[in-house]
Protein backbone atom coordinates (compact mmCIF):
# COMPACT_ATOMS: atom_id res chain seq x y z
CA UNK A 1 0.00 0.00 0.00
CA UNK A 2 1.20 3.71 -0.67
CA UNK A 3 2.10 5.69 1.86
CA UNK A 4 -0.32 8.21 0.18
CA UNK A 5 -3.20 5.72 0.59
CA UNK A 6 -2.05 4.57 4.23
CA UNK A 7 -2.56 8.17 4.97
CA UNK A 8 -5.99 8.71 3.55
CA UNK A 9 -7.02 5.72 5.17
CA UNK A 10 -6.01 7.13 9.01
CA UNK A 11 -7.89 10.18 7.80
CA UNK A 12 -11.08 8.29 6.99
CA UNK A 13 -11.02 6.60 10.51
CA UNK A 14 -10.23 9.37 12.68
CA UNK A 15 -12.03 12.44 10.76
CA UNK A 16 -15.79 11.06 12.41
CA UNK A 17 -19.00 13.81 13.25
CA UNK A 18 -17.74 14.13 16.69
CA UNK A 19 -13.82 14.95 15.68
CA UNK A 20 -12.61 18.43 16.98
CA UNK A 21 -10.60 18.42 13.63
CA UNK A 22 -11.63 18.24 9.87
CA UNK A 23 -14.70 17.00 11.86
CA UNK A 24 -18.19 17.10 10.16
CA UNK A 25 -20.85 17.59 13.24
CA UNK A 26 -24.58 16.89 12.39
CA UNK A 27 -27.26 19.72 13.50
CA UNK A 28 -30.23 17.97 11.94
CA UNK A 29 -32.25 16.15 9.57
CA UNK A 30 -35.16 16.99 8.29
CA UNK A 31 -37.82 14.30 6.25
CA UNK A 32 -38.14 14.75 2.38
CA UNK A 33 -39.49 12.49 0.07
CA UNK A 34 -37.42 13.17 -2.63
CA UNK A 35 -34.54 13.21 -0.99
CA UNK A 36 -32.92 9.92 -2.96
CA UNK A 37 -30.11 11.43 -5.26
CA UNK A 38 -29.01 14.72 -4.52
CA UNK A 39 -29.89 18.07 -2.66
CA UNK A 40 -29.47 21.71 -3.68
CA UNK A 41 -29.36 24.53 -1.34
CA UNK A 42 -29.68 28.81 -1.58
CA UNK A 43 -30.19 31.03 1.38
CA UNK A 44 -33.50 30.04 2.30
CA UNK A 45 -34.38 26.61 0.98
CA UNK A 46 -32.99 23.11 0.25
CA UNK A 47 -33.90 21.11 -3.00
CA UNK A 48 -34.80 17.46 -2.43
CA UNK A 49 -34.03 15.23 -6.00
CA UNK A 50 -35.07 12.44 -6.95
CA UNK A 51 -35.23 10.87 -10.03
CA UNK A 52 -37.93 12.67 -11.61
CA UNK A 53 -39.21 14.91 -8.79
CA UNK A 54 -37.64 18.18 -6.84
CA UNK A 55 -39.48 19.21 -3.58
CA UNK A 56 -38.30 22.56 -2.21
CA UNK A 57 -38.88 22.98 1.50
CA UNK A 58 -37.82 25.82 4.25
CA UNK A 59 -34.50 25.69 5.31
CA UNK A 60 -35.44 26.43 8.83
CA UNK A 61 -38.91 24.53 9.28
CA UNK A 62 -38.41 21.90 6.91
CA UNK A 63 -41.97 22.77 5.96
CA UNK A 64 -42.24 21.48 1.93
CA UNK A 65 -43.27 25.02 0.28
CA UNK A 66 -42.91 23.74 -3.41
CA UNK A 67 -42.23 20.98 -5.70
CA UNK A 68 -41.61 19.33 -9.29
CA UNK A 69 -43.15 16.41 -11.16
CA UNK A 70 -41.74 15.32 -14.39
CA UNK A 71 -44.81 14.22 -16.58
CA UNK A 72 -44.50 10.81 -17.52
CA UNK A 73 -43.62 10.65 -21.13
CA UNK A 74 -40.66 13.29 -20.30
CA UNK A 75 -37.34 14.01 -21.03
CA UNK A 76 -35.91 13.89 -17.59
CA UNK A 77 -34.96 10.31 -16.50
CA UNK A 78 -32.85 10.84 -13.81
CA UNK A 79 -32.12 14.02 -12.37
CA UNK A 80 -28.41 13.62 -9.81
CA UNK A 81 -26.79 16.99 -8.24
CA UNK A 82 -28.09 20.21 -8.94
CA UNK A 83 -26.31 23.87 -7.69
CA UNK A 84 -28.47 26.75 -7.33
CA UNK A 85 -27.78 29.82 -8.68
CA UNK A 86 -29.01 33.47 -9.34
CA UNK A 87 -32.45 31.97 -9.16
CA UNK A 88 -31.99 29.12 -11.04
CA UNK A 89 -31.60 25.14 -10.32
CA UNK A 90 -29.31 23.70 -12.71
CA UNK A 91 -29.61 19.76 -12.21
CA UNK A 92 -27.19 17.19 -14.17
CA UNK A 93 -29.89 14.63 -15.82
CA UNK A 94 -29.10 11.34 -18.02
CA UNK A 95 -31.20 8.41 -18.89
CA UNK A 96 -29.32 5.72 -16.80
CA UNK A 97 -29.29 3.00 -16.90
CA UNK A 98 -29.42 2.93 -20.57
CA UNK A 99 -26.89 2.45 -22.80
CA UNK A 100 -25.81 4.29 -25.22
CA UNK A 101 -25.49 7.34 -22.39
CA UNK A 102 -27.61 10.54 -22.96
CA UNK A 103 -26.93 13.58 -20.42
CA UNK A 104 -28.47 17.07 -20.31
CA UNK A 105 -28.44 19.64 -17.59
CA UNK A 106 -32.16 20.79 -16.85
CA UNK A 107 -33.02 24.23 -15.67
CA UNK A 108 -35.59 25.15 -13.26
CA UNK A 109 -36.89 28.54 -11.79
CA UNK A 110 -36.39 28.34 -7.82
CA UNK A 111 -39.07 30.66 -6.98
CA UNK A 112 -42.58 28.29 -8.71
CA UNK A 113 -39.89 25.35 -9.87
CA UNK A 114 -41.07 25.90 -13.07
CA UNK A 115 -38.56 24.12 -15.56
CA UNK A 116 -37.64 26.37 -18.06
CA UNK A 117 -34.33 25.35 -20.01
CA UNK A 118 -32.30 22.68 -21.16
CA UNK A 119 -28.83 21.86 -22.14
CA UNK A 120 -28.33 18.69 -24.21
CA UNK A 121 -25.05 17.06 -24.13
CA UNK A 122 -26.46 14.44 -26.56
CA UNK A 123 -24.24 11.02 -26.40
CA UNK A 124 -21.28 11.07 -24.47
CA UNK A 125 -19.24 8.42 -23.37
CA UNK A 126 -20.13 8.57 -19.32
CA UNK A 127 -23.34 9.86 -17.54
CA UNK A 128 -24.22 13.25 -15.92
CA UNK A 129 -24.00 13.42 -12.32
CA UNK A 130 -23.53 16.79 -11.06
CA UNK A 131 -22.69 20.07 -11.88
CA UNK A 132 -20.49 23.04 -10.58
CA UNK A 133 -19.50 26.51 -10.91
CA UNK A 134 -15.94 27.40 -10.61
CA UNK A 135 -13.90 30.83 -11.95
CA UNK A 136 -16.65 31.33 -14.50
CA UNK A 137 -16.66 27.90 -15.92
CA UNK A 138 -18.99 24.94 -15.28
CA UNK A 139 -17.80 21.66 -14.12
CA UNK A 140 -19.66 18.37 -14.81
CA UNK A 141 -19.14 15.07 -13.80
CA UNK A 142 -19.62 11.92 -16.18
CA UNK A 143 -19.97 8.54 -14.45
CA UNK A 144 -19.24 5.29 -15.68
CA UNK A 145 -20.39 2.16 -14.07
CA UNK A 146 -19.56 -1.89 -14.33
CA UNK A 147 -22.36 -3.83 -14.92
CA UNK A 148 -25.85 -1.82 -15.30
CA UNK A 149 -25.58 0.99 -16.50
CA UNK A 150 -22.27 0.97 -17.98
CA UNK A 151 -20.26 0.66 -21.62
CA UNK A 152 -18.35 -2.73 -21.94
CA UNK A 153 -15.14 -2.60 -21.59
CA UNK A 154 -15.30 0.32 -19.05
CA UNK A 155 -15.53 1.27 -15.82
CA UNK A 156 -15.62 3.38 -12.90
CA UNK A 157 -12.07 4.23 -13.76
CA UNK A 158 -13.10 6.11 -17.12
CA UNK A 159 -15.06 8.63 -15.07
CA UNK A 160 -14.19 12.08 -15.53
CA UNK A 161 -14.80 15.77 -14.87
CA UNK A 162 -15.52 18.17 -18.00
CA UNK A 163 -15.16 21.96 -17.84
CA UNK A 164 -17.28 24.22 -20.10
CA UNK A 165 -17.32 27.90 -20.70
CA UNK A 166 -20.95 29.64 -21.03
CA UNK A 167 -21.60 28.33 -24.53
CA UNK A 168 -20.90 24.57 -23.45
CA UNK A 169 -17.95 24.34 -25.27
CA UNK A 170 -15.24 21.97 -23.61
CA UNK A 171 -12.21 23.71 -22.07
CA UNK A 172 -10.55 21.37 -20.29
CA UNK A 173 -11.39 18.30 -17.77
CA UNK A 174 -9.62 16.14 -15.21
CA UNK A 175 -9.89 12.67 -13.74
CA UNK A 176 -10.28 11.18 -10.39
CA UNK A 177 -7.21 10.12 -8.01
CA UNK A 178 -6.65 6.39 -8.20
CA UNK A 179 -7.44 5.97 -4.32
CA UNK A 180 -10.84 7.62 -5.06
CA UNK A 181 -11.71 5.57 -7.97
CA UNK A 182 -11.12 2.17 -5.83
CA UNK A 183 -13.18 3.68 -3.38
CA UNK A 184 -16.24 4.33 -6.16
CA UNK A 185 -16.09 0.84 -6.05
CA UNK A 186 -18.55 -0.27 -9.26
CA UNK A 187 -21.14 2.87 -9.47
CA UNK A 188 -18.48 5.83 -9.87
CA UNK A 189 -18.98 9.53 -8.37
CA UNK A 190 -22.58 10.47 -7.69
CA UNK A 191 -22.31 14.30 -6.69
CA UNK A 192 -19.04 16.61 -5.96
CA UNK A 193 -19.34 20.57 -5.02
CA UNK A 194 -16.65 23.32 -4.49
CA UNK A 195 -16.62 24.11 -0.21
CA UNK A 196 -14.01 25.99 1.84
CA UNK A 197 -10.64 26.43 1.13
CA UNK A 198 -11.69 26.02 -2.44
CA UNK A 199 -11.19 22.35 -1.78
CA UNK A 200 -13.79 19.77 -4.31
CA UNK A 201 -15.92 17.72 -1.83
CA UNK A 202 -17.18 14.91 -3.82
CA UNK A 203 -19.16 11.69 -2.99
CA UNK A 204 -19.16 7.91 -4.33
CA UNK A 205 -22.80 6.18 -4.71
CA UNK A 206 -23.10 4.63 -1.44
CA UNK A 207 -20.36 4.94 1.24
CA UNK A 208 -20.51 7.67 4.28
CA UNK A 209 -17.75 9.10 2.78
CA UNK A 210 -16.16 12.49 1.59
CA UNK A 211 -13.52 12.51 -0.53
CA UNK A 212 -11.49 16.53 -0.73
CA UNK A 213 -9.83 16.85 -3.66
CA UNK A 214 -7.69 19.81 -4.69
CA UNK A 215 -7.18 21.61 -8.57
CA UNK A 216 -3.28 20.39 -9.66
CA UNK A 217 -0.95 22.68 -10.38
CA UNK A 218 -0.18 20.34 -13.33
CA UNK A 219 -1.33 17.17 -14.73
CA UNK A 220 -4.88 15.63 -15.67
CA UNK A 221 -5.85 14.02 -11.93
CA UNK A 222 -7.32 15.80 -9.34
CA UNK A 223 -5.22 15.07 -6.01
CA UNK A 224 -6.70 13.72 -3.11
CA UNK A 225 -6.34 15.71 0.36
CA UNK A 226 -8.47 13.06 2.62
CA UNK A 227 -11.43 11.03 3.59
CA UNK A 228 -14.09 12.51 5.50
CA UNK A 229 -16.64 10.36 7.08
CA UNK A 230 -19.86 12.31 6.65
CA UNK A 231 -23.33 11.51 7.44
CA UNK A 232 -24.27 10.10 3.90
CA UNK A 233 -24.98 7.55 1.59
CA UNK A 234 -22.97 8.90 -1.04
CA UNK A 235 -25.33 10.81 -3.80
CA UNK A 236 -25.29 14.27 -4.47
CA UNK A 237 -24.05 17.29 -2.04
CA UNK A 238 -24.47 21.01 -1.56
CA UNK A 239 -22.73 23.70 0.41
CA UNK A 240 -24.90 26.48 1.86
CA UNK A 241 -24.35 29.56 0.91
CA UNK A 242 -25.22 31.49 3.65
CA UNK A 243 -22.06 29.69 5.29
CA UNK A 244 -19.45 27.72 3.96
CA UNK A 245 -18.91 25.16 6.52
CA UNK A 246 -22.20 23.73 6.77
CA UNK A 247 -22.74 20.87 4.11
CA UNK A 248 -26.38 19.01 3.49
CA UNK A 249 -26.71 15.45 2.57
CA UNK A 250 -29.32 12.86 1.66
CA UNK A 251 -30.08 9.37 3.72
CA UNK A 252 -32.02 7.28 0.47
CA UNK A 253 -32.88 4.57 3.22
CA UNK A 254 -34.81 7.03 5.44
CA UNK A 255 -35.55 10.16 3.05
CA UNK A 256 -33.76 12.89 5.15
CA UNK A 257 -32.05 15.42 4.08
CA UNK A 258 -29.29 15.89 6.57
CA UNK A 259 -27.18 19.23 7.77
CA UNK A 260 -23.65 18.93 9.00
CA UNK A 261 -21.00 21.53 9.86
CA UNK A 262 -17.36 21.22 9.85
CA UNK A 263 -15.98 21.19 13.37
CA UNK A 264 -14.54 24.98 14.53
Amino acid sequence: MSLLALLALIICATSHADSPIRGLRELRRFKAAEARQAVAVDANHFYAIGNREIGKYDKRTGERVGGYLEPDGGGIHHLNSGIVLDGRLYCANSNYPGVPMLSSIEIFDTETLVHIGSHSFGMLPGSATWIDRRDGLWWVAFGNYEGRGGIPGRGTRWSEIALYDDQWRRVGGYGFPAEVIERFGTRSNSGAAFGPDDILYATGHDEPELYALRVPASGAALELVEILSVVAEGQGIAWDPSDSRVLYTVLRSTREVVVSRFAD
